[in-house]
């Protein structure tokens, strides 16, 4: 097992963070917050790897991957966060600390978004932080990891 490797999974349409309701997600690139969260998780000693994908069997079978090689998963789900329990039973699995990400503020906005099916399996949730989420996720991670041991 791989322990010194933090997965990042990003689900639908963050490929198009810096374009998309800027106004919500920000301005800037998922190309740009992976280059500021592998700079983060290298700070702490830890391989990312950063990965994202719209289709939801390949975050299940990214989560599949992690299962052996992860020493914990950030997962920006999006819209699937509220519904993909596919992506929930992948998380479930997971016997590393898990934190469920999200850029904006799930609460503040639409009444879908209020709800997850994964959070019931995450280690921790972090919303509303923006980009800077991620480096949150990070450093809760490196945190989780090393009060696991």
């Amino acid at each position: 097992m791989s322990a010194k490797k933090i997965f990042i999974v990003n689900g639908p349409n963050l490929d198009m963070l810096g374009k998309r309701e800027p106004e919500i997600y920000g301005t800037l690139t998922l190309a740009q917050i992976k280059d500021a969260t592998v700079s983060a998780a290298k700070k702490y000693g830890y391989e990312a790897e950063f990965v994202q994908s719209n289709g939801e069997g390949e975050i299940v079978d990214i989560l599949h991957r992690a299962y052996a090689d992860a020493a914990a998963v950030i997962i920006n789900a999006g819209a699937y966060t509220h519904y993909s329990y596919a992506i929930a039973d992948a998380v479930k699995m997971l016997c590393c600390p898990v934190i469920e990400l999200h850029l904006s503020n799930v609460f503040a906005r639409e009444e879908f978004r209020h709800g997850s099916v994964i959070s019931p399996y995450a280690t921790a949730v972090i919303c509303g932080a923006g980009a800077y989420g991620y480096n949150l996720a990070i450093e809760c991670a490196a945190d989780k990891i090393k009060n696991a041991k």
